[in-house]
C-alpha cells in the first residue's frame, strides 16, 4: 500500500546547498511552477537568506514519475542546519527512512556533517552521499568521494555527483532516493501513531502540527490526544504541504502532512510528542521525547523605558512559534525593566535578537549571555540560577556545578597545535582524536558551556583561518570553584555587569573590566571610583579623575591665600557632589563584559 512514498531529509552543514538542491528538485517535480520560484523557497525567513542556514524546519510532498514509468510520492522534511536546533533534527530524522547527505565539493567534510551523520545512523536511515557544487573551480570532487568512501563505505560510483544552482544531475539524485530508500512501513487498522516532527502558529488555525503517520490514520472528525501534555483536540483541518497548505479529508500511514489544531501556543503541542486517538489510543509514546531545556540566559532590556510594553508583546508573539524561547519579567538598577530570557544556544539569541530589532522595530539592549548553575546550599537545598544578580551569599553555598559540553572541532591537520591551545586555555579536558579524512583531525573535548558562549567560535575562525567547524551537546553538570565577580562604581554594585567566573580567573578578568570600564565611563564634574569585587574582598580598583572648572582662572598674581581659598570652596563643593551625583553608565559598558576574552 506505501510501496510509492518515499520519506527523506537532507543533512548537511551550514552553506553547503541544502535548500538550493531542495529548490531544484521541487522545480524538477513541478511542485512549485516557474512564475512561484524563487531562491531557497523553503526559506521563508529574511534571515535565514542572509545567513544561509535554515533556522525552521519545513516540510514538502513531491509527485515525481520515475524511469519505471510509476507514480512516487516523495516527502521532503527539511531539517535545521545549526547545532543550536540539535534536538529538532533528531525528530525530523525519526521521521525519514531515508536521508541525503550533502557535501560541498570545495570545502569536503565538516563538523556538523558528521553530528547530523550520527544522529542519522543512530536512526537507522539509509544515507544516500552527495557531492554539490561540481561546477566551481576550486571542486575537489574526487577527493571528497575518496573521503565519503572511507567514511561510510559507499562505493565512489554509487556517490551523486551534482551541482544544485546549474541543477546538473539532480534527476540521478531523485533515482536514487527512488531505488535506495525503503517505503514506509505502518498497518492502516492499528492504533494511531503519529509523530510532531515541528509546529508553527497560525492565527486563524492555531498551532499546526507538522506530523508523520506511523500506524492508523487520521480522519477531519477523529478526536484527537497528545500524549505528552494529554491535552485533547478535534482538528480544525488535516492536509500535507504542497508546500502550501492543501486539505485532505484523510492521512494514511507512511504520510508527511499537518494538523491544525486550533490550541493556542506552540507550548501546548510540543515537538517530539506523539498525536493518538481518544477513543483508541496507542499504549506507549514513540520514543525520543524531551522537553526543551534552555542553555544560554541574557537581559533584554528596551533603550527607551516607554518601550516596555512594546518588547513583552513581541516576545509573545515570537514564542508563540518558538516554544524553546522562554522569558521572565526583570528588573535592573541599571537598566531598569527588562526580560530574562533562555535561549537554545548563543546562534538561537543572535537570531531572536535580531527579529526583535527588524519585525518588530525595537531598540533593545541584551546584556552578556551567561548559563544556568546548579547550586547546592549549606541547607542541603538545590537551587538553579541563571542569574549572576540571583546568586546567593558565599556563606549559602555547599557546592556550585556548571554545565559542561561534549565538543567536536573537526580542523585540517595544520591547525591542530593552535586549536588544543585554545581549547586548554578554556578549561578544556582532551578526550579523543580521530581523523575521518586525510589532512583532517577531530578533536574532542569536554570544556564548560561558560567557556563557549562567549566568542569561542570566533576564535576557533580566526585561528584556523575560517577552515575548522564546531559541534557541541550538553555532557553534566559538574562542581567547580566558581565565585560571582561583582563591579562597583561609587560603590554601588552594578548587578547587569556582574558575572560568575572561575576562581582562579577572577583576579585577571577583574582586572581586565576595571581597566576597560575606567575608559568607557565619561568623567564627571567628581572622581568616580570603579572597583572589582569577588569573595567579599575588593581585587582591582581604578579611579575616573574629575572633571575641574580652572577657578584659578580668573586670578593672576596676588595672594596664594586666595587662591587656596578658591580651591578649598570647590572641594567642598565636590564632595557633597560626589554624595548626591549619579553616574550614567553607558551601553558600551554592558558590552565590555562580553570583550574579556579578546585581548
Amino acid at each position: 500500500m506505501n510501496d510509492h512514498i518515499r520519506n527523506f531529509c537532507i543533512i548537511a552543514h551550514i552553506d553547503h546547498g541544502k535548500s538550493t538542491l531542495a529548490d531544484r528538485m521541487l522545480q524538477m517535480t513541478g511542485t512549485i511552477s516557474e512564475r512561484e520560484m524563487t531562491d531557497q523557497v523553503l526559506d521563508s525567513m529574511d534571515l535565514e537568506r542572509e545567513k544561509g542556514v535554515t533556522i525552521k524546519a519545513s516540510a514538502v510532498r513531491m509527485n515525481y514519475i520515475a524511469k519505471d514509468g510509476k507514480q512516487y510520492e516523495l516527502n521532503l522534511i527539511d531539517t535545521p542546519g545549526h547545532v543550536d536546533f540539535n534536538y529538532e533534527v533528531s525528530r525530523a530524522l525519526e521521521a525519514c527512512e531515508g536521508a541525503l547527505l550533502v557535501v560541498d565539493a570545495t570545502q569536503g567534510i565538516e563538523a556538523q556533517t558528521l553530528a547530523n551523520l550520527y544522529l542519522a545512523l543512530e536512526s537507522n536511515l539509509v544515507i544516500i552521499p552527495v557531492i554539490n557544487k561540481i561546477d566551481l573551480n576550486s571542486a575537489r570532487p574526487d577527493e571528497v568521494s575518496d573521503d565519503l568512501t572511507n567514511l561510510l563505505g559507499t562505493p565512489g560510483d554509487q556517490i551523486v555527483r551534482i551541482s544544485a544552482k546549474e541543477g546538473l544531475n539532480i534527476d540521478q539524485v531523485l533515482d536514487a532516493i527512488i531505488n535506495r530508500i525503503p517505503p514506509p512501513g505502518g498497518q492502516g487498522d492499528e492504533a494511531l501513531k503519529a509523530l510532531i516532527f515541528d509546529s508553527h502558529y497560525d492565527s486563524y488555525k492555531g498551532v499546526i502540527a507538522y506530523i508523520r503517520v506511523f500506524d492508523g490514520s487520521i480522519k477531519t472528525n477523529s478526536m484527537l490526544r497528545l500524549m505528552a501534555t494529554h491535552t485533547e483536540l478535534k482538528p480544525v483541518e488535516i492536509g500535507f504541504f504542497g508546500p502550501d497548505l492543501r486539505p485532505v479529508s484523510e492521512l494514511f500511514p507512511g504520510d508527511v502532512g499537518y494538523v491544525a489544531t486550533g490550541l493556542k501556543t506552540v507550548s501546548e503541542c510540543r515537538v517530539g510528542d506523539t498525536i493518538t486517538l481518544v477513543s483508541n489510543p496507542a499504549n506507549r509514546p514513540m520514543p525520543g521525547y524531551r522537553k526543551v531545556k534552555p542553555m544560554v540566559f541574557a537581559g533584554i532590556y528596551p533603550v527607551d523605558g516607554d518601550d516596555y510594553s512594546d518588547l513583552k508583546d513581541a516576545l509573545e508573539k515570537l514564542q508563540l512559534n518558538d516554544a524553546s524561547l522562554i522569558y521572565d519579567p526583570e528588573t535592573s538598577q541599571a537598566l531598569n525593566f527588562g526580560f530574562r530570557c533562555g535561549f537554545l544556544g548563543l546562534f538561537h539569541m543572535e537570531i531572536i535578537q535580531e527579529r526583535l530589532e527588524r519585525e518588530y522595530d525595537l531598540n533593545i539592549i541584551v546584556t552578556a549571555p551567561s548559563v544556568e548553575y546548579e547550586i547546592v546550599l549549606v541547607s542541603g537545598e538545590t537551587v538553579h540560577i541563571d542569574s549572576p544578580a540571583r546568586f546567593p551569599g558565599e556563606e549559602q553555598i555547599a557546592e556550585i556545578r556548571e554545565p559542561w559540553m561534549k565538543v567536536q572541532i573537526f580542523t585540517p591537520t595544520e591547525f591542530y597545535g593552535t586549536v588544543m591551545e585554545l581549547a586548554t586555555k578554556r578549561r578544556g579536558i582532551f578526550l579523543s582524536q580521530e581523523y575521518p579524512a586525510p589532512n583532517r583531525v577531530q578533536l574532542s573535548y569536554d570544556i564548560p558551556l561558560s567557556e563557549i558562549i562567549i566568542d569561542f567560535f570566533d576564535d576557533l575562525k580566526s585561528r584556523t583561518k575560517g577552515y575548522a567547524s564546531l559541534d557541541y551537546q550538553f555532557a553534566d553538570y559538574r562542581p567547580d570553584e566558581l565565585v560571582k565577580l561583582e563591579v562597583l562604581v561609587n560603590d554601588d554594585p552594578v548587578d547587569a555587569l556582574a558575572a560568575i567566573v572561575h576562581k582562579k580567573d577572577a583576579y585577571h578578568k577583574g582586572q581586565r573590566l576595571v581597566t576597560k570600564l575606567k575608559a568607557i565611563i565619561p568623567r564627571q564634574l567628581f572622581e568616580v571610583a570603579v572597583q572589582a569585587s569577588a569573595s567579599g574582598r575588593v581585587i582591582s580598583r581604578a579611579t575616573v579623575k574629575a572633571l575641574r572648572k580652572d577657578v584659578l582662572a580668573k586670578c593672576y598674581g596676588g595672594d596664594i591665600t586666595r587662591k587656596r581659598k578658591l580651591l578649598e570652596k570647590q572641594k567642598k563643593g565636590k564632595r557633597r557632589m560626589k554624595m548626591v551625583g549619579s553616574v550614567e553608565i553607558p551601553q558600551d559598558a554592558f558590552m565590555a563584559i562580553l570583550r574579556l576574552g579578546e585581548e
